[in-house]
């Protein structure tokens, strides 16, 4: 690797697979990160998260020697102490005994070596990942349709569509790229018309034709209701089901019984009549229809359900693997396709091979001279962590992931970990929730020095490439897991020297018994067997299958009519919708509603140390109608307690017509690290969708009421504090210094003392100190300057009523403050003439709501396009136009 060189890479978040051009200082370990042009994905398009990725390749944080019951260890004794616990633990209580938990961040080689190693020679299903939380029900779904886990369409199907419905998705902001291809898509063809279907009006509304708010579970009767329709227009293409499908006549009637009419589909989903006539005849009328869905239809107790409801309505029609048409699963994670390819899910085995067939367990066995291969399915995720708390799973290794926070039940998940009598943690961060519970930490590469393969959404595999070289001692998780097989007596079936070893025996596999004899499988990447280094290296992106017949690979599949079911025929799936499992009642009477942000991605273990992406939303909020506000006494930016059967978290309120009344919305990102009271995953349900086991996140009944501590505050600091006397702490990083949002239920004796003592340290000659109070009102405000240079700022009342931030967090840029500036500290507002940017709306250029709004109004700004020249707000990932739109 060259000190000086620009490196083609690929973005490590969400499942678009974005390309990056990163031109790499390694000497001084910066990067400048732009989007690769050439790249199918996003043709040099990034979102406000790709664009930071430069700032977040700091090794403050990381983790990079290996530990052992918290002290620092040699590799050669942590990978001694795994290898020979798992084995003693296998020889004690069985090969079930043990568990892999996986990510869909890890690269494919690295998912490949742990899942043969799991099931190929320790002899247990038991590796699941995280894909279970966000994809299992779309596999689930494309296995009874397709008899494969195919994504039959491509992202060029977006400009040739003539409809585009997205489902249980804020494309907006949780696939921002994708969603401004298809904003593109719409200004170059205003004809298209996009619909959403999704109980909130989020950002993706902004280019909507027609929002359909439905009610949170009711997915399933909405398209069955479609599918009757379509029968009802004679919009059914009677050909294709006839010659390509099985199972018409049975997913009709069940579609009849549960959504004979429109009024009585509208009801039930709580939707304007005159609106679902609407798209039910725009899906009729058009041809080209993309239906694009995600986690507000695969995180369900039905989740598998709804992905065939939507499937039979494009079988119905023959809208399937041609341009412009097709069902299309939005994948969460960058690599969740691959772990999927490789067999990462535990009822999976390898290459699209499971254990359903007792053929395919043979196959693998064989290609990996396995004696020992796992027979059957594995836990799932919840279902293993269950495990773990009952103490029938005695050792686990978790991989590039965080489930303390992320998974369902999580306060049960932790306590699971602390009683567990082995827990192995490869990571690339030092202090997660989940690596406080490690025995063994082990220090894994992060993105910027990773080497490998990912695969997006729509089949498209692409190379990551290392930037730099490791960092510390950590090492490549396949490495890892290749050192450890080799510990436990498995050295010849692990004797990987490098990725493209491993890349080959994945494709190799892909390929083995793959044809119309021995069975005929979708995955195949069998042209790659026998790949040099070289062109491993400069390997371009390319959708699978690539074989003899693809060398070049395959945008679409279907398009033949031909499926990889038994009868080589789709099947229609009669669906009978289901409720949620668990309904509100008097004790708990809302539902909550889970998701995600526009910049921040999963527990923010990457995200938040990029100053530009802890601006727009710095805390955990939750999103309350007004109408639920006023009746449970709740104010706007007040704090509130959430509480469900299975735990509790903390939020600031915002006020929005966009909820509908009787749900709540709660972001899915904050973990203890970063808030002591913001954990999600502590309130949701653990009930599973009975086919996928994917977790109902979308729907967990909850209560909230107006949390009143004695104090509220903030402090603003130069220096990363330890503070631990607030029931309510938030950390955010700032551009040069760290924000603290408190709340308390109990005063400390003297505000003045406690300030100096606990959060200044040493006093240094050249410190000085403004300092307010009002103890009849609760009022308390200080500031420390050194070298004329703001250190620290505390402001704290008896209540919500506090300065806004923006202008006092400016302060720390400057070198020296002015006059004006320190005379107005105390105050909180900037002085007579100074500008104040407001919150943050453009996390790319880090434009301010107060900025947007000065130059609408002086220089007569008309639309966002304008805002756009004048401020750049909304001319890169274009996730802020809506908010653009809003304050014009």
């Amino acid at each position: 690797m060259n000190s000086n060189s620009t490196i083609q890479t690929t973005c490590p978040y969400c499942g678009v697979g974005c390309g990056i051009s990163a031109q790499v200082d390694e000497q001084n370990r910066q990067v400048n990160i732009n989007g690769d042009t050439a790249h199918p994905a996003n043709f040099g398009r990034l979102c406000s998260k790709g664009s930071a990725l430069g700032e977040t390749i700091e090794l403050k944080g990381r983790l990079l020697q290996p530990k052992v019951y918290g002290r620092d260890a040699s590799w050669t004794e942590a990978l001694d102490l795994v290898a020979d616990s798992f084995l003693s633990t296998i020889e004690k209580y069985g090969a079930d005994a043990v568990a892999i938990y996986g990510s869909g961040q890890l690269l494919t080689e690295d998912y490949y070596v742990a899942n043969k190693l799991m099931k190929g020679f320790i002899g247990s299903g038991n590796m699941d990942t995280n894909s279970r939380l966000c994809m299992s029900s779309s596999v689930a779904g494309h296995k009874r349709a397709f008899g494969s886990d195919t994504v039959p369409g491509c992202y060029d199907d977006f400009e040739q569509a003539d409809l585009i419905v997205l489902i249980g998705s804020n494309t907006a902001w949780c696939h921002p790229v994708s969603f401004q291809r298809i904003r593109a898509a719409k200004e170059a063809n205003p004809a298209l018309k996009i619909v959403v279907i999704d109980p909130r009006r989020t950002a993706s509304c902004d280019i909507a034709d027609l929002h359909l708010p439905v009610a949170i579970g009711s997915d399933a009767i909405l398209f069955n209701g479609l599918l009757h329709f379509l029968n009802q227009q004679k919009a059914l293409d009677q050909d294709y089901i006839a010659a390509h499908t099985e199972g018409f006549t049975a997913a009709l009637n069940a579609a009849t019984v549960s959504s004979a009419t429109i009024e009585r589909v509208a009801a039930q989903c709580r939707l304007n009549t005159e609106d679902l006539h609407c798209f039910y005849q725009w899906f009729a009328g058009y041809q080209k229809v993309m239906s694009l869905y995600s986690q507000g239809i695969n995180q369900s107790s039905s989740g598998t359900d709804k992905v065939n409801a939507i499937i039979n309505c494009h079988l119905a029609t023959g809208r399937i693997g041609k341009p412009g048409m097709g069902p299309f699963s939005l994948t969460g994670q960058a690599n969740a396709m691959g772990g999927r390819e490789v067999g990462g899910l535990s009822h999976q085995l390898a290459a699209h091979m499971d254990f359903s067939s007792s053929d395919d367990i043979d196959r693998v066995a064989r290609f990996w001279g396995s004696n020992t291969i796992a027979r059957k399915p594995g836990l799932t995720a919840v279902e293993l962590f269950d495990a773990i708390y009952d103490g029938n799973i005695k050792a686990v290794w978790i991989i590039c992931t965080n489930p303390v926070v992320s998974l369902p039940n999580a306060d049960k998940v932790k306590q699971a970990l602390k009683q567990c009598e082995f827990v192995v943690v490869s990571d690339c961060i030092a202090n997660t929730d989940t690596t406080a519970l490690a025995h063994v930490a082990l220090p894994a590469l992060g993105w910027s020095e990773k080497d490998g393969t990912v695969t997006n959404s729509e089949r498209c595999i692409s190379r990551q490439r290392a930037l730099f070289s490791p960092a510390g001692s950590a090492k490549p998780d396949w490495w890892i897991i290749t050192q450890v097989a080799r510990r436990m007596g498995f050295e010849q079936a692990f004797h990987y020297q490098s990725p493209v070893e491993i890349f080959r025996e994945h494709a190799a596999l892909s390929g083995f018994e793959n044809n119309a004899e021995q069975g005929l499988r979708d995955f195949d990447l069998s042209a790659f067997a026998e790949i040099s280094q070289h062109d491993y290296d400069h390997l371009q992106p390319v959708q699978w299958p690539v074989n003899q017949a693809y060398p070049k690979g395959r945008a679409r599949l279907f398009d033949d009519g031909q499926f990889f079911t038994a009868s080589g025929k789709a099947q229609f799936i009669a669906i009978e919708p289901r409720p949620p499992v668990n309904l509100p009642d008097k004790n708990y009477p809302l539902i909550l509603n889970t998701g995600r942000l526009r910049d921040q991605w999963h527990t923010m273990t990457r995200t938040a140390m990029a100053a530009k992406l802890n601006q727009h939303k710095p805390e955990p909020f939750v999103e309350v109608h007004p109408v639920d506000a006023q009746c449970y006494e709740l104010l706007p930016n007040t704090l509130a307690v959430i509480e469900s059967c299975w735990g509790s978290m903390i939020a600031r309120v915002q006020i929005t017509g966009s909820q509908q009344q009787g749900s709540l919305f709660v972001p899915m990102h904050w973990t203890e690290q970063y808030a002591s009271r913001g954990r999600m995953g502590s309130l949701v349900n653990p009930v599973v969708d009975p086919i996928s086991k994917q977790p109902e996140s979308k729907h967990t009944p909850v209560r909230i009421k107006a949390y009143q501590p004695i104090w509220q505050g903030f402090i603003l600091s130069r220096r990363e504090l330890t503070i631990t006397e607030s029931e309510y702490r938030v950390k955010i990083k700032g551009e040069q210094f760290y924000r603290y949002e408190l709340a308390g239920e109990t005063l400390p004796e003297d505000w003045h003392s406690s300030v100096r003592k606990n959060l200044c340290g040493t006093e240094t000659p050249n410190s000085q100190w403004q300092e307010y109070q009002d103890s009849a009102k609760g009022n308390y405000r200080a500031a420390r300057i050194i070298d004329n240079q703001l250190d620290t700022v505390i402001f704290i009342a008896a209540d919500s009523n506090l300065p806004d931030r923006s202008w006092l967090t400016g302060l720390f840029l400057k070198a020296q403050l002015e006059r004006l500036e320190r005379m107005a500290l105390l105050t909180g507002l900037p002085p007579l003439g100074i500008p104040d940017v407001g919150i943050i709306v453009c996390a790319c250029f880090n434009v301010g709501e107060k900025t947007i709004k000065t130059a609408i109004k002086e220089k007569g700004l008309k639309t966002h396009q304008e805002v756009g020249l004048c401020l750049k707000a909304g001319t890169n990932c274009g996730s802020c136009v809506p908010e653009i739109k809003a304050l014009l």
